[in-house]
């Protein structure tokens, strides 16, 4: 049996739990506990920011372990740092800005590919460039009205993803507008915190997705 590709774990998870785990601070040392913490709910979307300590061992660790999930990297800035991620095994790219030249090498490298976008100009130039969604970023200089106004023009199908401030209860207004998923960090993780009650909000966000599908 073929293993799927990335965008065939890309396009399962977005129709199951398209919601992103941003791990940023994550250490190798936690990479197992801390991913069994969130797989184990149901994520499948894990991210690990390249300003994290070693990061590329903890996604190399992470493919490993997780071989069902899409393993990445996010805070990805140029296309040197794309072809190390890929090296390290990681099929996933996540960037806080859209340079075409990181897209590029990302959807060359068979990568699943979200840079970080604004503005209909940035929105337009990242699928051009090969994107195969959005990162809405910084979610909280935006509204789920800019959602709304986007998905008004981009491509039918287009997955726009809220990434800040996103937590269980306010992910609603943000799906009514049209967000395909998103991106949770220190909501989910941050440095310090205990696999334990990584694992406890990892269930609250898949529950309060659960319901928002379910409603």
């Amino acid at each position: 049996m073929t293993a799927p590709t990335p965008l065939e774990k890309f396009d399962a998870a977005m129709r199951e739990l398209p919601l992103v785990a941003i791990l940023r601070g994550l250490t190798p040392a936690e990479a197992a506990d801390v991913g069994d913490a969130i797989v184990e709910p149901g994520f499948r979307l894990l991210e690990v920011p390249l300003n994290s300590p070693q990061p590329l061992e903890s996604i190399a660790l992470m493919r490993k372990r997780f071989p069902q999930a899409l393993v990445g990297a996010g805070t990805v800035l140029g296309a040197q740092q794309v072809r190390e991620v890929h090296a390290a095994g990681g099929e996933l790219i996540v960037s806080p800005n859209f340079n075409a030249e990181v897209v590029v090498e990302a959807v060359r490298l068979g990568m699943v590919c979200l840079p970080g976008v604004m503005t209909p100009t940035e929105a337009f130039g990242a699928l051009a460039a090969g994107a195969t969604g959005l990162k809405l970023f910084p979610a909280e200089l935006a509204s789920p009205a800019v959602v709304k106004a986007l998905l008004a023009v981009l491509p039918a199908g287009t997955p726009v993803m809220p990434v800040g401030g996103i937590s269980p209860t306010n992910m609603a207004e943000w799906r009514a507008a049209g967000a395909a998923g998103f991106g949770i960090g220190s909501s989910l993780y941050k440095p310090g915190k205990q696999a334990a009650a990584v694992r406890e909000d990892a269930r609250k966000f898949v529950a309060a997705w659960k319901g928002l599908t379910l409603a």
